[in-house]
């Protein structure tokens, strides 16, 4: 389908701001936008998994908070919903998200320490 100059401004214009996803605000817009994803359609088309794992290609670090927060939100439920066995589901499709995008360089040894919470010291170039 081919668009003319008015149709795209009325189409960009029917396009949401990402902070419309509750839970997500200005913080979030700007991650978002690091990624280049500019919407909240943009967001709800490719899904909470493929959102975060652009956001984590995109240099963002990960929190496993984050993620939750992104899928309650698209949900249309409070962040803090998150509960049970729910929550530990999200934490394993957070875990496997964050190795397939951003633990691929780590060691082992920083992979487990990661893992704890005590990410390895990086050595200065």
């Amino acid at each position: 389908m081919l668009f003319g100059l008015r149709d795209r401004a009325c189409y960009s214009a029917a396009m949401t701001a990402i902070s419309s996803i509750p839970n997500l605000g200005p913080a979030s817009e700007e991650a978002f936008a690091k990624a280049g994803i500019t919407t909240a359609e943009e967001i709800r088309d490719m899904g909470a998994k493929a959102a975060y794992a652009r956001l984590l290609q995109s240099g963002t670090k990960p929190h496993f908070i984050g993620y939750y927060v992104l899928v309650m939100g698209l949900q249309g439920r409070p962040w803090n919903d998150c509960k049970g066995e729910e929550k530990k589901a999200l934490r394993a499709e957070f875990d496997e998200i964050k190795r397939s995008c951003f633990d691929s360089g780590l060691s082992e040894f920083e992979k487990m320490m990661d893992q704890i919470g005590l990410p390895a010291a990086k050595a200065a170039p």
